[in-house]
């Protein structure tokens, strides 16, 4: 509310109900009058807001600052206070007519020898007021000694929240990081918990829950207490409903209560009269100007309203216990705005009690003060930049704008670190508060502490060292191929570590490779650089298992698509093609026999090494092929196939092998036998009979594929030995197993036809034909063949026909015609005519029919004459 509309609002106010007043009874969103104030002790004069305390014989200049257009008479009234039970003399009292122009230059009253508190009373003038409110005081001095406190302590915590309120509202609303690092800053100076569950609230809503919401805000130095509970507990509980976080009210000022406020309401009214009721007012100082926040408009009809002031305490000063956040703490002089993280006297941060501070270097060659300003956004006392002293000495040194122009001025300093001293002044006396460390020579000598592996993909923590950090302004994580990432940073946690520094490098964007921490320092246009790889993340290496003798091995665990390869004793092994991401199927030229428990050395694709713990099992079992015969069956009607390569083995036959072991046969293993995809598998065993020993390390294997593999088995064989616990031996190849076509017969038309017709089944498994064994001129069957009658070419001896199989196409099979074609009857070659052959004589007997034409494999009709 603006203070000229405050008497109009007044007068309507008197209209109000005493209800409606209750409703608001403890929001002090109310505008009061400004009056200023300025205090001279000596020859020196400061205003009201840095003066945190009175002392005898100081002379108080106090002046109402009222809008030209105040119509209102306004008394003001200043009173000195000796005690709760010790009455003050009447001349302890001094009125001041506002509107007499006697005291339009202000009006000067000495504090009086003896003199405890100092209360000021702004009431309307009526007759005899000046007189009534002395009567008051002097007969309750008790309640308004205790108002005077009150409303000094609530005025102090309340500057306190709203300098939090006011730098939170300038912290940009969408950046969650720098909500939480100026919120972080500004409690630690202020010596505030503000409500942590802001936090836990969308980005966007969590300033307003800090400076808008009914949470509470807890001071955190014994001057306070948790707001909802001085609300809601003991004596204030009455105000529960009156008091509470309201949004913004006029001039968009925010209400936060402390349990002092409700006492001091409580307490001043208690003081109502017939004729008289007692409002407090809050004291803001700005300068020498006191701004006054009021829980209720004043009133000009009976009862009127008096306003209560408290000045500041008659008593010798506490000077501020200001302390170090951090003892390890180093401040950099490099910084262009250099900050000093003190805590421990929030009214530093809050008022202006504390000015002309220093900070007095402990150095030569230099200029060796600095100005100071509390800043409690930035955490503690920062460098001012042409920060004015008031209270100037003869012997006080110059002022140096800046620590950049500083070190300008007095060239470059040899040593690394310097202390300095804080020192200025609480009001009128001179104070030293604690001694810093800062830097004034960047940092060298970076490297990095334990661990130096950096995962791609995920956080991860790392620990810098050199020979001073505190000069550090970023760092990021910088490669030539990718945009930096920032690096946050703060001292190493363990106080014995230090010009360590802890950094968070966040990695979750970033492709393996190599990089380097890159550290930008105060000052220093360069970047300095430490090397580093960022490795792939994921991977872990389990046990790894190998038998005895092996020339192979098996490592388990989680992405191991990254490993290049594995030293096991000495030798080295390399993934198989059969491997995955979690299974990894190792294999080498060279058999190694490692010992339990020792350890292998996993290689990763990006340089780095991993150790594997072996478990050494005991040898495999193996086996020697001595003999393998197999023999087709013999099927009914069809001419027999017959294979030219020893190694084929037949689907529609039997197999014999025999095996020889070099200690005795086991009685309970198996043999495997199986495809090389292990399409198809089956095992003997002595138990079935498919396995007869021969004597104690011989074996002889039966074995019928047909009926082991069904009809569409085919491939390469291999065998394995299978012990009882399912370890295995090597494969060892067997053979190649072939299906073979049924050839029911075959029939040539004419002996000079230079095809055959060929009759059977399944003839789709021979990929061609040929009339010799060169196949200068196959014939191919076509690729989902199923008929039952094929042309083949009719064989160039007469005798032979000759066919490859689908399942082994690199050797040759063949089918023995049962009669020969005669020479006679054999067909000339293409290439040559082929002469008539002379008539028969009439009275010749007709011939018997010739080969050629009969189909083979059916009887020849018997002739009527023998045969020639």
């Amino acid at each position: 509310m603006k203070l000229h509309t405050v008497a109009a609002a007044c007068l309507f106010a008197a209209f109000l109900t005493p209800a409606l007043y209750a409703a608001d009874a403890a929001r002090f969103d109310l505008v009061g009058p400004k009056i200023d104030v300025r205090i001279t002790r000596g020859a020196v004069t400061l205003p009201i807001a840095q003066v945190p305390s009175l002392q005898a014989g100081d002379k108080i200049w106090i002046k109402a600052d009222l809008p030209s257009t105040q119509s209102n008479h306004l008394l003001l009234i200043v009173a000195f206070l000796r005690g709760t039970t010790n009455e003050p003399p009447e001349n302890w009292f001094t009125e001041i007519d506002t509107w007499d122009k006697k005291n339009i230059e202000g009006t000067t009253v000495t504090v009086p020898e003896g003199a405890e508190q100092a209360l000021m009373f702004v009431a309307p003038q009526t007759g005899g007021d000046f007189k009534t409110l002395r009567a008051a005081v002097k007969t309750r001095p008790g309640l308004f000694i205790r108002a005077d406190a009150d409303l000094n302590e609530a005025s102090f915590e309340q500057l306190r929240i709203e300098r939090y309120l006011a730098a939170m509202k300038t912290v940009p609303q969408d950046d969650p990081k720098a909500i939480q690092e100026r919120s972080a800053k500004l409690a630690a100076t202020l010596a505030l918990k503000p409500n942590a569950d802001c936090f836990k609230q969308p980005v966007d809503q969590q300033v307003i829950c800090l400076t808008q919401s009914r949470a509470p805000v807890l001071l955190d130095d014994g001057h306070g207490q948790n707001i909802a509970e001085a609300l809601s507990n003991g004596p204030s509980s009455d105000f529960i409903n009156q008091a509470s976080y309201t949004a913004p009210a006029g001039g968009g000022l925010y209400s936060a209560y402390v349990g002092t406020i409700v006492d001091a309401v409580q307490i001043i009214a208690s003081l109502r009269t017939a004729q008289y009721q007692y409002i407090p007012g809050l004291s803001f100082p700005e300068g020498q100007t006191l701004n006054l926040r009021l829980n209720m408009p004043p009133s000009f009809h009976k009862p009127q309203s008096v306003i209560v002031i408290g000045l500041p305490a008659i008593q010798k000063a506490n000077l501020p216990p200001l302390h170090p956040s951090d003892p390890n703490q180093v401040s950099c002089l490099l910084q262009p705005k250099m900050v000093l993280p003190l805590q421990g006297a929030p009214l530093v941060y809050s008022t202006g009690f504390a000015h002309d501070l220093v900070l007095h270097l402990n150095r030569t060659g230099a200029v060796t003060e600095l100005p100071l300003e509390a800043d409690p956004a930035s955490g503690g006392l920062v460098v001012a930049k042409d920060k004015k002293r008031e209270l100037l000495k003869p012997n006080d040194l110059k002022q140096a704008p800046t620590a950049a122009k500083t070190q300008a001025k007095a060239g470059t300093p040899t040593d690394l670190t310097v202390t300095g001293t804080i020192r200025g002044y609480w009001g009128f006396d001179a104070f030293e508060g604690p001694t810093v460390t800062v830097q004034q020579v960047a940092g060298k000598d970076w490297k990095i502490l334990g661990n130096t592996q950096l995962l791609a993909g995920q956080d991860n923590k790392l620990t810098l060292t050199g020979n001073a950090t505190g000069c550090i302004q970023h760092i990021a994580l910088s490669s030539d191929k990718a945009k930096d990432v920032d690096v946050t940073f703060k001292p190493d946690a363990d106080k014995d570590k230090k010009n360590t520094l802890a950094l968070a490098v966040s990695l979750k964007s970033v492709e393996p490779g190599g990089y380097a921490l890159a550290i930008q320092q105060f000052g220093d246009a360069n970047r300095d650089k430490v090397p580093l790889t960022a490795y792939t993340a994921g991977i872990t290496v389990g046990d790894l298992k190998i038998h005895a003798g092996d020339t192979t091995a098996t490592l388990s665990g989680v992405g191991l698509k990254n490993v290049a390869s594995v030293e096991i004793d000495k030798q080295t092994f390399t993934p198989a093609a059969d491997s995955n991401d979690e299974i990894l199927h190792l294999e080498s030229k060279t058999a190694v026999s490692p010992a339990t428990g020792s350890e292998a050395t996993v290689k990763l694709k990006d340089g780095r090494t991993m150790p594997a713990k072996i478990s050494s099992q005991a040898a495999r079992p193996s086996l020697k092929l001595v003999s393998m015969k197999s023999t087709p069956a013999e099927q009914s009607g069809a001419l027999a196939v017959t294979l030219t390569n020893k190694s084929d083995i037949p689907l529609n036959g039997t197999v014999t092998f025999v095996v020889q072991t070099k200690d005795a046969f086991p009685r309970d293993e198996a043999i495997e036998v199986a495809t090389a995809n292990n399409a198809v598998h089956t095992k003997l065993s002595l138990a079935d009979n498919t396995l007869v020993l021969q004597d104690a390390n011989t074996a002889v294997a039966h074995l019928d594929p047909l009926k082991a593999f069904g009809q569409s088995a085919f491939g390469r064989l291999a065998i394995r030995p299978v012990q009882a616990d399912g370890t295995t031996g090597e494969w060892i190849g067997l053979g190649t197993l072939v299906r073979t076509p049924k050839i029911t017969g075959i029939k040539c038309t004419d002996t000079n036809a230079p095809t055959c017709a060929l009759n059977g089944d399944q003839l789709f498994l021979a990929q061609s034909f040929a009339a010799g064994k060169d196949f200068a001129k196959p014939t191919d069957v076509p690729t989902g063949f199923s008929e039952t009658t094929f042309n083949v070419p009719t064989p160039t001896d007469g005798a032979t026909l000759y066919l490859k199989l689908r399942d082994d196409p690199a050797n040759m099979a063949t089918v023995t015609l049962p009669t020969p074609l005669h020479k006679s009857e054999q067909p000339a070659p293409h290439a040559a005519a082929t002469p008539e052959p002379p008539a028969p004589p009439a009275t010749a007997p007709k011939p018997a029919p010739t080969a050629a034409s009969t189909p083979i494999g059916e009887p020849a009709p018997a002739a009527s004459t023998p045969q020639p």
